[in-house]
């Protein structure tokens, strides 16, 4: 069955950065789209950032712009999110997705999503 799991999350001073990783297993990853959401407590889940199955076109949440980073390896069946400059309001659990599409369209709604992580907590406290 498909896996997504991921890593690289924790405890960071705002302006820090932090590299979090998905590796996924039991899918063709090149038939995936990625993406990154996130999670605040009472909040709902929210769009971070996405990349299609080539890594040649992603697309960012206004709010992460310019301070985020997706990029995937084909070879190596991973996703990352480059998290730089960090805020406090960035704190929120991180969820990986994997989308079953070759579109250069990439989705930021969850529903558009086939399979889910389980979460890594970023938390960004002085």
């Amino acid at each position: 069955q498909v896996q997504l799991v991921e890593s690289g999350g924790g405890l960071v001073q705002p302006g820090g950065s932090l590299r979090l990783s998905c590796a996924a297993s039991g899918l063709t990853f090149t038939f995936y789209a990625m993406g990154w959401f996130r999670q605040a407590p009472g909040k709902e889940r929210e769009f971070v950032a996405a990349i299609s199955w080539s890594g040649a076109y992603s697309h960012y949440a206004d709010s992460v712009k310019g301070r985020f980073t997706i990029s995937r390896d084909n070879a190596k069946n991973t996703v990352y999110l480059q998290v730089n400059s960090l805020k406090p309001e960035d704190t929120a659990v991180y969820y990986c997705a994997a989308q079953r599409t070759r579109s250069t369209v990439v989705a930021d709604t969850p529903g558009k999503y086939d399979n889910w992580g389980q979460g890594t907590q970023v938390t960004v406290s002085s």
